[in-house]
């Protein structure tokens, strides 16, 4: 479980292929210090397990379902990723509750430059725009936001200066794919509904 509070960029340094899957070392920087074998750490959103330390790098395996249903695919090296360690009982929570799973890939479809903000709407599949809403939550990489507004098949958020300085959206280019997780609780609510209706 994650918070969506992004707390470093880390930059890939290696993409090894392991067919079906790939292996990932990441520049971590500071992130990595106290790091341990075995912890779940958020690239891009994604849940990834720790399987080697070598300073500041951290290399992670990821599946070939992964790799096709996340930007980690297109993952190369100097790549720039956003980074957090799994939330530990008793942690703020300063964004919303993030599992890491992520729903689908998203696009980049237009960018509004409002200096020193940006005003950004992404392209998402129909099948979500029932668990997005406005002044609802949603991860976009990995990155706890508020929506704007949302319609049948996109939704917009304000990015205020912080969040384009410490985060992979600050350079994110119209086309770009992105990771999206939907909040959690939408998800139990829709399903709710969904059985309520059926009875």
């Amino acid at each position: 479980m994650f918070t969506g509070l992004v707390e470093a960029v880390g930059e890939i340094a290696v993409v090894a292929e392991q067919p079906p899957g790939r292996r990932f070392t990441i520049e971590a920087g500071k992130l990595a210090e106290d790091a341990s074998i075995g912890d779940s750490i958020s690239i891009n959103g994604c849940c990834l397990t720790v399987i080697s330390i070598d300073g500041t790098r951290l290399d992670f395996e990821a599946g070939e379902e992964t790799l096709s249903r996340t930007n980690l695919g297109g993952l190369a090296t100097h790549s720039s990723v956003n980074l957090e360690r799994s939330l530990a009982v008793g942690d703020r929570l300063g964004g919303h509750y993030v599992t890491g799973h992520i729903d689908a890939i998203g696009k980049l479809l237009e960018r509004r430059e409002d200096p020193p903000w940006a005003h950004l709407r992404f392209q998402m599949p129909e099948r979500l725009a029932s668990q997005v809403a406005a002044k609802g939550s949603i991860a976009i990489d990995g990155i706890s936001l508020t929506v704007v507004d949302a319609d049948s098949d996109s939704f917009t958020v304000a990015l205020i200066p912080h969040t384009l300085d410490v985060t992979t959206l600050g350079s994110r280019k119209v086309g770009d794919a992105v990771n999206l997780e939907t909040d959690v609780l939408a998800k139990y609510v829709e399903r709710s509904l969904g059985f309520a209706s059926e009875s």
